[in-house]
């Protein structure tokens, strides 16, 4: 098989992703691979793990139709990213699709139940955010007592739902997708029941924009603990309720951790335009360090597409927007404000990193790449409130490193990296230290710091499957 893995290993990944989603009567063997692949069509939720295991495996989305199986028929609340545009339904599927995964939180239960949509199928659907909503006819003036009547939540009441968005936004940024994805679900929740019940028009918005950030950052941290397809639903479903919220610099926030998403899979194309539609629908309204932000995100799918001069370019227009939101000094709505000098530094030498690796394990692009790179580990390394991001820039200088061909220099890097990623709940991290080190391995096994670093790896960050 393509993948490199036998009838058994293949038997033993789908055995051991089935209990970790809880379907525990699921028990494959070789034989039943066989049959499979001599044309037996699988029960579900097999066909939904197998195009799982296969995406991970590949880096890039493999449908279940691309591995010649039949997909189960799934309603549109869980299932597909071509959703109505309109306030009513995106409440009914938010309710429907959070309380889906409040019940079935086992990982990959919810998540092998959907399917990654990328192509045509996702960026289509996606550009209908730029459609304007129609204007309402004016409504009919209320009696004077429905008038009166007070709205359930008071100021200070949104403002509390607000400032508890920060806080989990916080505690991500520190601890990972995996310590509060459930917590950030459940309030997404009840936001969503407080949108069912008559709001009026100015709170309502406040809810939508509330909506929009819980689920986007319900997405990203599914997106960081490994659960692809739930992640991606959730940026859909915050992708409508900032379009109800009439608030385009945060859909174009949304839409770049959609096109992150995309790079992580393999998809720098979709990527592209995911960040193009981010670029065009706030061009007018984004603030200076959105606008920088959109184009690092911009770059990161270039350097992956494998075109230099557009990735610079890039590089350059983020560099300096960056500098025009320093000295606009305006003010930043929460949810970017992650995007400090150090994330720029982070994001950038990234783009020169992942440049190198598409031209071939360059070490000229690596070298641009390392300056960058150490920047931002040092303004990480003095900022204890994002211990991820400062987990992922010391692994990403330690593949600068390999590609040069310091190995030495990548251990040490590596190893720090290690004592992060155990106090941070985050399998994105886990996961790129550990193919790092493999590829350490894998090329410079006789070296005795990379043979050591192996064995503490495996010793001290053991693969697990726990997400929460």
């Amino acid at each position: 098989m393509r993948s490199g893995w036998s009838k058994g290993e293949l038997a033993r990944q789908v055995n051991r992703r089935a209990r970790q989603m809880g379907a525990h009567h699921i028990s494959t063997d070789t034989s039943r691979v066989r049959r499979w692949l001599d044309g037996e069509q699988p029960r579900e939720p097999i066909p939904r793990i197998l195009s799982e295991l296969f995406s991970e495996r590949f880096g890039t989305v493999v449908a279940v139709e691309d591995i010649g199986l039949r997909s189960a028929h799934q309603s549109p609340s869980v299932s597909g990213v071509d959703l109505p545009w309109a306030g009513p339904q995106t409440v009914a599927l938010l309710s429907e699709f959070s309380r889906s995964d409040l019940m079935l939180a086992r990982r990959g239960f919810l998540g092998t139940s959907l399917a990654l949509a990328a192509g045509p199928a996702l960026i289509e659907p996606m550009q209908r955010w730029l459609v304007p909503v129609p204007v309402a006819a004016p409504a009919e003036p209320e009696p004077a007592a429905a008038a009166r009547r007070p709205s359930r939540l008071s100021g200070p009441e949104l403002d509390l739902l607000e400032s508890t968005t920060v806080m989990f936004r916080q505690w991500d940024a520190q601890c990972g997708g995996g310590l509060r994805r459930k917590a950030v679900v459940g309030q997404l929740h009840e936001v969503t029941d407080l949108l069912q019940e008559p709001q009026p028009a100015a709170t309502a918005k406040r809810l939508f924009r509330c909506a929009a950030e819980l689920a986007e950052l319900a997405g990203w941290m599914s997106y960081d603990v490994g659960l692809q397809p739930t992640a991606q639903k959730y940026f859909v479903l915050a992708l409508h309720a900032a379009k109800e919220a009439g608030d385009k610099p945060l859909g174009s926030y949304v839409l770049s951790s959609m096109s992150r998403q995309m790079i992580h899979l393999g998809r720098p194309d979709d990527a592209l335009e995911l960040i193009h539609l981010a670029q065009y629908g706030s061009r007018d309204c984004a603030t200076p360090r959105t606008q920088a932000m959109l184009y690092a995100m911009e770059a990161r799918a270039y350097a992956n597409m494998g075109q230099p001069s557009k990735c610079k370019r890039a590089v350059r227009m983020a560099e300096d927007t960056f500098l025009d939101a320093r000295i606009d000094g305006e003010p930043e709505p929460d949810w970017i404000r992650f995007f400090s000098e150090a994330e720029l530094n982070g994001e950038n030498s990234h783009s020169y990193r992942d440049l190198a690796y598409v031209a071939g394990r360059s070490p000229t692009y690596a070298s641009l790449a390392e300056p960058i790179m150490e920047k931002a580990v040092e303004l990480f390394g003095d900022d204890d409130e994002h211990q991820r991001s400062y987990a992922l820039n010391l692994v990403g200088l330690a593949t600068v490193h390999l590609l040069k061909r310091e190995p030495e220099q990548s251990t040490v890097l590596a190893e720090r990296a290690l004592r992060v990623a155990k106090k941070v709940r985050s399998e994105r991290v886990n996961t790129r230290l550990r193919k790092t080190v493999d590829t350490a391995a894998r090329d410079f096994g006789n070296i005795p710091a990379v043979a050591e670093l192996t064995d503490l790896l495996t010793e001290q960050l053991p693969e697990t499957a726990e997400a929460v």
